[in-house]
């Protein structure tokens, strides 16, 4: 590969996925291995606090804030997988991992990007609509 132009789709592609596809792939695999009835109660709890923070949108620490905002996120995600991971039997977080990443290859519903964005343009022209009669 040569280095004084940048990689191509399939050079890139080679290099594997990227570390937001793994972090979305694990949570939904810890989210499959929790709706498991085979999985053990502790290992449940600890599950849902994972899937909870991975996919919740606050933090112990905010994103904003450099560099802290992050590592958290880098930190509690991986160790509460980790953890999670040893309180299953092993080899059932293979069996989830691999169908979290079936999902993730699955088309996206254009049809359902629209409706979301529709849905999000008519309430920002509603919500626009009575600020502007409120503010005269």
């Amino acid at each position: 590969m040569r280095l004084d132009r940048p990689p191509a789709r399939s050079d890139a592609w080679r290099m594997g996925p990227s570390l937001a596809h793994r972090v979305r792939v694990e949570a939904h695999a810890v989210w499959l291995a929790v709706r498991d009835p085979r999985t053990p109660w502790p290992a449940r709890i600890v599950g849902l606090l994972v899937a909870a923070y991975a996919l919740s949108p606050l933090d112990l620490i905010p994103d904003f804030i450099p560099v802290l905002g992050l590592v958290d996120d880098m930190v509690l995600i991986p160790a509460g997988i980790w953890l999670f991971e040893r309180l299953i039997p092993r080899g059932r977080m293979a069996e989830h991992r691999a169908a979290a990443e079936a999902a993730s290859e699955r088309p996206v519903s254009i049809p359902g990007v629209l409706i979301v964005v529709a849905v999000w343009a008519l309430a920002a022209w509603l919500v626009w609509g009575w600020i502007a009669t409120w503010w005269d």
